[in-house]
């Protein structure tokens, strides 16, 4: 498929699919007049690209841990760094709990006609 179809399919921009081939992390060939063409599995590919970065993971962490994604290969070194990668995660998911949870107490304290804040109403 070509690019703007997978770009379509993947729900990306061109210009992502372009940077995730200059990091390494997606391959296309090229046709006589130079256009990329990927195979059918990159969109798949391409959401799972996505979704590591959405977690956080930089390109350059994602490049290391994709060949062993394709090739199904799981190594001491790649199990110790999806682990951290997961350790981290989870780091920002309690910070981000925590900041949810006094967020909440500001809510309810600002609700509370007895603590004395000034509500406003809705306009």
């Amino acid at each position: 498929m070509r690019i703007g179809e997978l770009a379509t399919r993947a729900g990306v921009s061109v210009r992502a699919l372009r940077y995730y081939e200059e990091q390494g992390l997606l391959a296309a060939t090229r046709s006589a007049s130079g256009q990329r063409h990927y195979p059918e599995p990159a969109a798949e590919r391409v959401r799972l690209i996505q979704m590591l970065y959405s977690a956080g993971l930089s390109s350059r962490t994602i490049a290391e841990l994709l060949p062993c994604v394709d090739a199904k290969v799981s190594t001491p070194e790649s199990r110790s760094r999806l682990a951290a990668e997961r350790d981290r995660i989870d780091a920002q998911i309690a910070e981000l709990v925590r900041t949810r949870d006094k967020l909440d107490a500001v809510i309810a304290l600002a609700a509370d006609p007895n603590h004395g804040c000034h509500v406003v109403p809705p306009t």
